[in-house]
């Protein structure tokens, strides 16, 4: 089973339109609504994939019952945290070439009590069920202080849990004192992390190296179209993925990070996985997570031979 917390979700609408022009009515030809947070999209790909899974998370307004009840319509055990602020609502506007622009609302400020009880609540449904990770992930909402996710991952390990934390900035650098046991950073993430750019798969992989000197057991990090990394105590892997149309790449990290650890969290096996749940998701609308049908592992390439020379489609500074 595994456990997700979201401190900052949403309720995300999706539009689809032929073209983005500013100043103009545009007609959407298509639209989705759905629940939302990077927490909350693990939690729909593992159960996309038909494995268990658990979504703690503050919710609170109209919003929050909203993302409550599409997230039970999708088969996800919700462990909600009242807070007297509204849940976010976002949006999001998809392009045909696959072009994404979205409008991130900042979201409610969390008490110092309601922080507590997302804590408590992790702990207690962590001590329910027959856990195998504890993720963690997105931005922090207003109120609660860099240090929280640091204080999370102190926590569950101390619980014995294994922790995957999916964040950036102050919180990321803050949580890897505690030694997360997997960290899931983007390219733009990573370069910020280590305070440079990056130009080639070398120069992210050689920052991986360096997150796992500030504490990180294992560094699985996307690159976008040219492919995913991982870097552990066990070596480095490279894995990168054909894909025939991106349609929206809403929820793919997610999306792959739910594959890393579906498939154990560790070894070039779980990061195939990985790869193979990112390229199935940039291949549908919106955030609609893959299922095990729109997998296609025959896409896929992981290898040790990585290709440190390679330039990276999007360089991340």
């Amino acid at each position: 089973m595994i456990l997700t917390v979201t401190p900052n979700p949403s309720l995300d609408r999706t539009y689809e339109v032929p073209s983005l022009d500013r100043g103009e009515v545009i007609r959407a030809t298509g639209e989705r609504m759905d629940p939302g947070g990077k927490g909350v999209n693990v939690s729909r790909a593992v159960a996309a994939a038909g494995r268990r899974t658990v979504a703690v998370l503050p919710l609170g307004g109209a919003p929050g019952a909203l993302v409550a009840e599409l997230l039970h319509d999708q088969g996800i055990t919700v462990a909600p945290v009242p807070i007297a602020g509204a849940t976010r609502s976002n949006i999001s506007v998809a392009e045909p070439d696959g072009t994404l622009t979205k409008i991130n609302a900042p979201g409610p400020e969390l008490s110092p009590a309601e922080a507590e009880l997302l804590l408590e609540t992790v702990r207690d449904q962590y001590s329910a069920a027959e856990t195998t990770w504890i993720t963690c992930c997105g931005s922090l909402p207003r109120g609660l202080a860099p240090s929280w996710y640091a204080d999370l991952v102190a926590r569950a390990h101390a619980a014995g849990a294994r922790i995957a934390l999916d964040t950036s900035g102050p919180a990321l650098l803050e949580a890897l004192r505690e030694r997360p046991d997997v960290v899931k950073p983007n390219a733009e993430e990573l370069a910020a992390a280590v305070g440079r750019p990056l130009l080639t798969v070398g120069d992210a992989a050689k920052a991986a190296e360096e997150l796992r000197e500030m504490g990180a057991g294992a560094v699985l990090a996307s690159l976008g179209a040219d492919g995913q990394l991982l870097v552990s105590d066990t070596g480095v892997w490279f894995g990168s993925a054909r894909v025939d149309a991106v349609r929206s790449n809403v929820g793919a990290g997610d999306s792959s990070l739910a594959g890393f650890l579906i498939a154990g969290g560790t070894g070039p096996e779980s990061l195939a996985s990985a790869v193979a749940h990112g390229a199935a998701a940039v291949q549908l609308p919106g955030s609609v997570m893959p299922t095990p049908a729109d997998l296609d592992p025959s896409a896929v390439t992981v290898t040790s031979e990585v290709p440190l020379d390679r330039v990276l489609t999007e360089p991340a500074s």
